[in-house]
């Protein structure tokens, strides 16, 4: 039996959690490693929330007495473990991702989406920048290279958006209660801490 050079990890995903971006940094490395591809699936995180009655690691844990000071230390040694000193905590946040994840759907079929996620994250994640402002994304966009003004406007159609609401229901319909989600096959794993187990799928030999 042999590992299979055509395995595939689904990478359910929005620019507005950070642990989406911290996985992202990680995911190319083990996909390489395993001879694996990540196909990104674009989700809208407060969609999935709502159908799920879920929260963010913020409101659900709020209450408790030093669950978030925790879950920041966490984030501060996978940081540190992978090297990804640029990541900065986005001042805005929450930011509302409705433009963004619709652009990146807009991009996807206009066959850009290798430039345009890594210059939304780094926008995000990296540079602070407000990235529910319209007039913040296209600058982001055209600074990247991208036709910003056509991704935007393109981002506002109907069939953007239904594919964007489509992917986000039948992510729900899986089991998806959160982001980031992964599919190796069947198998789901949440959070960018179940990495090493999204590789250990991966290099599953085939039955």
């Amino acid at each position: 039996m042999t590992v299979s050079a055509a395995r595939t990890v689904e990478f359910l995903f929005d620019f507005g959690s950070p642990n989406a971006y911290l996985a992202w940094q990680v995911l190319p490395g083990i996909a390489a490693r395993r001879a694996a591809t990540v196909r990104l699936v674009p989700c809208l995180l407060g969609g999935i929330f709502k159908a799920t009655n879920n929260q963010s690691p913020m409101q659900a844990f709020g209450g408790i007495k030093g669950k978030l000071a925790y879950e920041m230390l966490e984030t501060r040694r996978f940081v540190a473990r992978h090297g990804l000193s640029r990541f900065r905590f986005n001042p805005h946040f929450p930011v509302n991702t409705l433009l963004i994840m619709r652009g990146l759907v807009a991009a996807e079929i206009a066959g850009v989406a290798e430039r345009y996620v890594p210059a939304v994250l780094a926008a995000m994640w990296e540079a602070g920048e407000k990235m529910d402002d319209p007039v913040v994304v296209l600058r982001v966009l055209n600074e990247a290279g991208l036709d910003g003004e056509s991704l935007v406007a393109r981002s506002q159609d109907a069939d953007v958006k239904a594919m964007l609401v489509a992917n986000t229901e039948a992510a729900v319909a899986r089991g998806v209660f959160g982001i980031p989600t992964f599919f190796v096959g069947t198998e789901m794993f949440f959070g960018k801490d179940r990495l090493g187990q999204v590789e250990e799928e991966l290099a599953k030999p085939e039955p």
